[in-house]
């Protein structure tokens, strides 16, 4: 090799920090001296620095939640006992499914108002299969959630991402349709499925841990490979940080967002699921107000609604902070009302952050620019 020409170092880091000079003077002047270990180190300080600034994301969301652990497991005695543990777990089941979906909507500079009733479907599907068509059970539940992930898919996706219509406006209209479709279908009224599965699903435990748990955590994998090891994945965060330069890169905007779409209504469709066996019976209003919820867990979470950004980890964070509030106020003993005002409180408050933050950005690198121009 010559001088000036680069080596790549064993850790692989990209960017400058995974290269260093050759030898001769060069490498000398800059401190690098052959056989020296200061550039592995200086890779492995490049990797710690970026977790640090991915951390940061949910910061927040970390420390809040271990400020209430904390806190709750010190006053009341009963915080840390195994059934209540459970309890909180199988509670926030349907909220951490649907978060997820909303987390990849978000991303991609968008959001879902439909999940809430995305899950009712998925239940009144349970019905229909299970109860009028005699479907084996298994067999029902992957229909009903692939029935939410080709509504998703086709009543939003296609809207937003190919006929360009409003992602709000859009949702809003799915929400009072689907809402509308199903009070029709049921009359309004709840209608018990006899599926031991279902119940399984919904209420039974692996030793201590309810299967519930298991199925997010199933959940949270496949969307962090999702996100993070395919194209897919990588497709969306640039379509939510910029669309134009995604779409003249050769990224499908339109069929990204139609499958980000399809992935929330997946999402939805298995937190009916898990909703339907807790109850052993459909509900026209099982998700409630879900969206708001997982909307304030996704945004406390590092999310942002100007989209490109978010983490499962910090989603995960946002939903165990909301799920912990909660806890507390039962245990407590506080009228369950105060959840909502905890709830919209802290979408707030992380819409404020998510302001705050930005904001703060810009003028730092503004900041730095105007420094480097002087």
């Amino acid at each position: 090799m010559t001088e000036g020409t680069v080596r790549e170092t064993p850790d692989g880091v990209d960017g400058a920090r995974g290269f260093r000079p050759a030898g001769g003077d060069r490498a000398e002047s800059m401190g690098f001296v052959p056989g020296h270990v200061a550039p592995l180190v200086a890779g492995r300080t490049g990797l710690t620095r970026r977790a640090g600034r991915g951390m940061r994301e949910y910061l927040g969301a970390l420390t809040t939640l271990v400020i209430l652990v904390v806190v709750l497991g010190s006053t009341e005695s009963g915080f840390f006992a195994v059934g209540n543990v459970q309890n909180v777990l199988e509670t926030n089941a349907p909220l951490f499914l649907v978060s997820i979906g909303i987390l990849f909507t978000l991303i991609s500079a968008g959001f879902d108002l439909s999940v809430g009733s995305m899950m009712a479907v998925s239940g009144w599907m349970l019905v229909i299969f299970i109860n009028d068509m005699h479907v084996s059970p298994l067999l029902a539940i992957v229909l009903a959630v692939a029935c939410c992930g080709a509504i998703g898919g086709v009543l939003n996706g296609i809207s937003i991402g190919v006929l360009k219509l409003n992602f709000f406006v859009t949702t809003l209209g799915s929400l009072i349709l689907l809402q509308g479709i199903i009070e029709v279908a049921s009359g309004g009224v709840t209608t018990p499925i006899s599926s031991s599965l279902l119940s399984t699903l919904g209420n039974g435990t692996v030793g201590t841990v309810p299967i519930s748990f298991l199925i997010c955590v199933g959940a949270l994998i496949v969307g962090w490979f999702v996100l993070r090891k395919t194209t897919f994945g990588r497709a969306v965060y640039s379509v939510g940080g910029n669309p134009e330069a995604a779409r003249l890169s050769g990224v499908p905007v339109s069929w990204t967002l139609v499958g980000v779409y399809a992935f929330s209504g997946l999402c939805s469709g298995l937190a009916g699921v898990v909703a339907a066996g807790r109850l052993s019976a459909a509900t026209p209003t099982a998700g409630g107000a879900i969206e708001l919820t997982s909307a304030a867990a996704v945004l406390l979470g590092g999310a942002s609604l100007a989209g490109g950004v978010g983490k499962l980890a910090g989603m995960t964070c946002g939903v165990l902070v909301l799920a912990v509030l909660a806890n507390g106020i039962n245990l407590l003993g506080l009228s369950a009302y105060w959840q909502d005002v905890v709830t919209g409180a802290v979408l707030l408050i992380a819409i404020l952050l998510d302001r705050a933050h930005k904001s703060g950005s810009f003028k730092l690198k503004a900041a730095l620019r105007s420094r480097r121009l002087a």
